[in-house]
């Protein structure tokens, strides 16, 4: 019996050679009708043999390539309309955006092999791709997903190119990015002056013998620009280091093959499956103790951990293989400013740091860093969100939602630090890349670039805005200068909400918020919060002892004045008269004196429960670090000394209560760490106290007795408070929860903001209109 079926698919299914593969399929089983793309999906239509078309559906629900993601698959049974052929239909542009745009997928192994192989058109052509790899997200101009929609459009197939497109056998059919050395982009390479000294596969020779030389080449990769340079030589990582203005922040090294990343690195399963991944992040590593061997000190100073990526392009493989050594890729920008995607934009804002650019003419619609990824408590957590992942979504559960109304499309401006954007259509909820900190002219630019360019692409318009309750948050700011509604939404309760979402908590959940800073109800800086969370309100029921931080934002750089703040609070005005200690050692006489005025007199000062600022008055206190050139540098030294030893030891501490909140008084705990101060290593103090900050959220958790226990914030980045936290918590029969999909540090404010509204936006909507009845 012949019948025909309307076949409905929305998810990832464009830009991963799905039309070819229903187009195979159909041929296959000797069907008939067509297949088309449209903003929303896919739409097929198929008639033949009710059997046939039973094994079709069997083989798409379960056999679909490997890049595809299905979210909604409906099957319409019609009439039979007497197709003769199966054909893939021109791109329709009608109707809603709903379609799964595809993050960039790191080259294939066919077009690997194709790349190396001398008989081969495409040998050593670096902008190499078919279905199953190559740029997305960094090219794509709109939806559908169409060579016509990408930056791409202007260069014209050739003849074998386009043949190759209209094969339905070959795995180019239909690749929108499609290109080779006669039709495609090409690369040259620049003087620092934007002089043109060569062009073609003689660029890539010269960037590598120039890289071995010493030199800091600026390649304009997939996503934007990285600095390339020779990660074996001290002097040259040094150089970088002091071009870049970025002191000790550690770099990312990119080798040319796993055997490569082996010899420097311990590399697990786990972390293997991650760099060999179509999204080939990089991986934070354990070095091997004779890395320095290979690797130059100044490349991740004081640190047992390596940022480790693969080539991820088919210009990063030969360039590589040209090299055949550990390189520094970092980002192509200075300090705390986002990478430029343009070449004379490269040129201005690079002009002092790199000798040499290695351009090319495909342009780059939207910049994309690298992203970072460390498998925490045996799961992969990413920690910076970019090329790869964005901005690819995250489904959330709306089933409490009343299914009559529609989900007003919100925004969610995030946070100041390490700030990124989220949108949502229905319950698809869309991060934006990682854009940065918001403290440069640069950053701010992209920042609104961002804003304009992820409701674009899916052509959506925000009716709420969603932003932090901090004030002098520029995203806060900004969010109150436009003419929408908006809601402010608590910096903590958005990190627990954050990973509520990627995890599809409803709550209660006890939420573990522990970072650096984040502005509290009572208008202190808190961030060693413990919230009772649901998705419609929270209670703090728990935080750490607050004290005083002199110098205010001074403190978040300078670990030393933490420490002063904590031992101010324990010894009052006698604290300055100790002068064995070494934060006072830290200090001139006359800094002391004026530190002592403004604690006493409570001048420039805040008050905050911070755990990232206790993190740092223990380092502080050990003399492991008194200032630091970025953020969370004191906590990571407290963290990596912990490898040398295996003690369960812990430290006294007390839990109070004001009112209906109970307070981790942390004052025994610091006045056993300066007796151990004699008789015990720096390494043995820092485990101590680690395994002391797990035992009080197991003992927190105890006291308020859910179940559910999310761990959030910048802190939860912390490989061995993260596992200890996990495992302490399992053993008493709680269920933990922390990040993966979703970054625990300030990356991951936007979702949370974003989650909140898709939970509650309905009853602001009531309220607002409500409000809006006359008397």
């Amino acid at each position: 019996m012949e019948k025909r079926f309307r076949i409905t698919i929305r998810g990832a299914v464009q830009g991963v050679g799905f039309r070819p593969f229903v187009y195979r399929l159909a041929t296959q089983f000797g069907l008939n009708g067509w297949v088309v793309n449209d903003p929303a999906g896919v739409t097929i239509e198929v008639e033949g043999a009710e059997q046939l078309l039973d094994e079709m559906l069997e083989t798409l629900q379960n056999d679909k390539p490997a890049h595809s993601y299905y979210q909604y698959f409906n099957v319409e049974s019609l009439e039979v309309a007497g197709y003769s052929t199966f054909k893939i239909r021109e791109s329709s542009d009608q109707g809603s955006k709903k379609a799964l745009m595809q993050p960039e997928l790191a080259t294939c192994s066919d077009c690997l092999e194709e790349i190396f192989d001398p008989g081969d058109r495409r040998y050593l052509y670096p902008f190499t791709n078919c279905t199953h790899c190559g740029p997305r997200y960094s090219i794509i101009t709109g939806l559908p997903y169409d060579r016509s929609q990408t930056t791409m459009k202007n260069f014209i197939m050739c003849q074998r190119c386009q043949k190759e497109y209209e094969d339905p056998v070959d795995r180019r059919f239909h690749a929108q990015p499609n290109a080779c050395p006669d039709c495609g982009p090409h690369v040259e390479l620049w003087s620092k002056q934007g002089k043109v000294l060569a062009t073609h596969h003689k660029v890539i020779e010269t960037a590598a013998e120039e890289i071995k030389r010493g030199k800091i080449v600026a390649l304009k990769g997939l996503g934007g620009f990285q600095l390339l340079t020779d990660a074996t030589s001290e002097g040259v990582v040094s150089r970088l280091r002091q071009r870049k203005n970025r002191e000790e922040k550690p770099f990312a090294l990119m080798v040319s093959s796993l055997i490569k990343a082996r010899e420097i690195c311990s590399i697990s399963e786990q972390e293997k499956e991650l760099l060999t991944s179509a999204e080939a992040p990089i991986v934070i590593l354990n070095r091997k103790k004779w890395a320095s061997e290979f690797i130059a000190d100044s490349v991740a100073p004081e640190n047992p951990t390596l940022g480790i990526m693969l080539p991820y392009t088919p210009l990063h493989h030969i360039l590589m293989r040209l090299v055949n050594g550990p390189v520094v890729a970092t980002s192509g920008n200075l300090s705390d400013e986002p990478i430029c995607i343009n070449e004379n934009e490269a040129i201005e804002r690079m002009g002092g740091i790199a000798d040499l650019y290695l351009v090319h003419n495909r342009p780059i619609e939207r910049h994309v860093d690298d992203s970072v990824v460390r498998i925490i408590a045996g799961k992969p957590t990413l920690l910076r969100r970019a090329r790869g992942y964005a901005p690819f979504p995250i489904k959330v559960d709306a089933s409490d939602q009343d299914q009559s109304q529609e989900i007003p499309t919100c925004l969610a401006v995030g946070g100041h630090l390490k700030n990124t954007v989220a949108v949502n259509r229905d319950t698809n909820l869309f991060m934006s890349q990682h854009i940065g900190d918001l403290d440069t002219y640069e950053a701010i630019k992209a920042y609104h670039r961002v804003i304009e360019d992820l409701p674009a692409l899916y052509d959506l318009h925000p009716e709420w805005i969603l932003h932090d309750d901090h004030p002098e948050y520029y995203s806060t700011k900004d969010a109150l200068k436009r003419t929408l509604p908006t809601i402010g939404v608590q910096h903590h309760y958005a990190h627990v909400l954050s990973c509520m979402a990627e995890h599809n908590l409803e709550g209660p959940v006890l939420g573990v918020a522990w970072d650096g800073t984040g502005f509290g109800t009572d208008e202190t800086i808190w961030g060693g919060e413990f919230l009772l969370a649901d998705m419609g309100s929270w209670k703090r029921v728990a935080a750490f002892r607050p004290f005083l931080l002199p110098g205010g934002d001074q403190a978040i750089k300078e670990p030393r004045r933490s420490a002063i703040g904590v031992l101010y609070e324990i010894f009052g005005e006698q604290l300055f008269q100790q002068t064995d200690l070494l934060p006072i050692q830290a200090f001139e006489k006359p800094e002391r004196e004026i530190l002592q005025r403004m604690l006493d007199q409570k001048i420039n000062t805040h008050i905050t429960t911070s755990a990232g600022r206790v993190f740092d008055a223990v380092a502080s206190i050990l003399n492991i670090k008194q200032k630091i050139s970025f953020e969370g540098q004191a906590a990571m030294a407290l963290e990596y000394l912990i490898s040398q030893t295996e003690s369960a030891d812990v430290y006294p501490y007390e839990i109070g209560r004001d009112g209906d909140l109970d307070i981790i008084d942390w004052e025994l705990l610091f006045r056993e760490i300066l007796q151990d101060l004699n008789r015990l290593k720096a390494f043995e103090i820092s485990a101590k106290f680690h395994n002391t900050l797990s035992k009080m959220i197991v003992d927190v958790a105890k006291q308020v007795g859910r179940e559910k226990v999310v761990l959030s914030g910048g802190c939860f980045q912390n490989v061995y408070l993260a596992e200890k936290t996990v495992d302490g918590l399992r053993k008493e029969g709680f269920q933990p929860y922390w990040h993966q999909k979703i970054p625990p540090n300030d990356g991951g404010i936007s979702a949370g903001q974003l989650f909140y509204a898709l939970k509650n936006i309905n009853s602001y909507k009531k309220e607002q209109a409500l409000d809006e009845v006359p008397g």
